[in-house]
């Protein structure tokens, strides 16, 4: 299945294919035709790849918070949050590679309490000050069990944030929101209150993964 966020460019990539599939049938060179022919294939399979959509089970729980991306754990530390979740915190961050899904969920349940975007610069996505200083998009979410911070940072490459909430909208864990095109970071932000239920290096699943949990 190919995801909504990637309707658009799918239909450019294919039109653009199909050209240059027309264009080296025409060609006489035997080697130039198959090697444009090849590289048009390989850039179409590749775009179906990297916009795919697979379906995902969330955790029946409702005291946990899953990973909002596919990825790998690039690290996990306290923090002194003044963003939505204020005080001593953990920050999970997921490094998305361009091989990963990049289809982004919902966390947890609850209601959208801040969506804001900010303008930034485009550092390499695993660079430590890139959730501060790169372009991204920042959400809040107050579940049943608090507030919970996250949001989507553009990388080096990934330089096209897609996201389909608002503030006052009620979600629900798993459901999608919105993707980073062509690989990045999401950070997931709570307070010291949750357990962590991951290491750094752990792969995570969107929509799959618990990074937290609450202890009732």
């Amino acid at each position: 299945m190919i995801t909504k966020y990637g309707y658009t460019n799918v239909t450019i990539i294919a039109v653009v294919s199909l050209v240059l599939f027309i264009v080296s049938y025409f060609l006489e060179n035997t080697y130039v035709r198959i090697g444009l022919a090849g590289i048009t294939l390989l850039f179409l399979i590749f775009t179906l790849y990297f916009f795919r959509d697979p379906e995902r089970t969330s955790p029946t729980l409702d005291n946990v918070i899953v990973s909002p991306a596919d990825g790998k754990v690039l690290l996990i530390k306290k923090v002194e949050s003044n963003k939505y979740v204020n005080g001593e915190a953990w920050q999970v961050s997921v490094f998305m590679s361009p091989l990963n899904v990049h289809v982004n969920r919902i966390p947890i349940d609850g209601k959208v309490e801040l969506v804001n975007y900010v303008n930034g610069e485009y550092l390499v996505a695993f660079h430590d000050k890139a959730d501060e200083r790169n372009e991204r998009s920042e959400f809040g979410i107050l579940s049943k069990f608090g507030k919970v911070f996250f949001t989507q940072v553009a990388g080096f490459v990934a330089r096209r944030i897609v996201y389909k909430i608002t503030e006052g909208d009620s979600v629900t864990m798993g459901n999608r929101f919105g993707m980073i095109k062509f690989g990045s970071r999401c950070d997931v932000i709570v307070s010291t209150d949750w357990e962590l239920k991951v290491k750094e290096n752990d792969i995570t699943r969107a929509g799959e993964t618990i990074l937290f949990e609450y202890k009732k």
